[in-house]
C-alpha cells in the first residue's frame, strides 16, 4: 500500500463529475475528490470546463485519510494536465520507409538463416 503525504503530487484518473466537484482513482486502494473550489483560483461555474471522466491528471494532496482511503485534492495551484498524447511523431511518409527497407531486411534475414544452417 502506498503511503501518501499532503502536499504530494499524485497522478490519477477521473472517474466522475458531479457539480460540486470530481472524483479520481489513485490507485486500487486510494480515491480522491476534487472539490470545485480546488479546481481553479477562479470561479468555476462547471467542472466539465476543466476536468472530463477517464481523463489522467496530476493532483496535490490536500489531506489523507487513511482509514478509508481517502484524498482530498487540488488541482489549482498545479499544471494538472497530463501529457496523455503519444510521444511517437507522425511522419507524413507512413509507412513508406518501412517498405523502402523490407526487401533489404528480408535478404539480410534469409542470408542469416542460410549461414546458420550451414554450420
Amino acid at each position: 500500500m502506498a503511503e501518501y503525504k499532503a502536499g504530494s503530487i499524485v497522478k490519477g484518473q477521473v472517474t466522475g463529475i458531479e457539480k460540486y466537484g470530481a472524483f479520481v482513482s489513485i490507485d486500487s486502494t486510494y480515491s480522491g475528490l476534487i472539490h470545485i473550489s480546488e479546481v481553479s483560483n477562479d470561479f468555476v461555474s462547471d467542472i466539465h470546463d476543466f476536468l472530463e471522466i477517464g481523463e489522467l491528471v496530476y493532483c496535490q494532496i490536500l489531506e489523507v485519510n487513511e482509514e478509508d482511503g481517502q484524498l482530498k485534492l487540488s488541482i489549482k495551484n498545479i499544471n494538472y494536465k497530463s501529457n496523455n498524447k503519444s510521444k511517437v511523431k507522425e511522419s507524413r511518409l507512413g509507412f513508406l520507409p518501412l517498405k523502402n527497407h523490407l526487401n533489404k531486411w528480408i535478404s539480410d534475414k534469409i542470408s542469416e538463416i542460410e549461414k546458420n544452417n550451414s554450420k
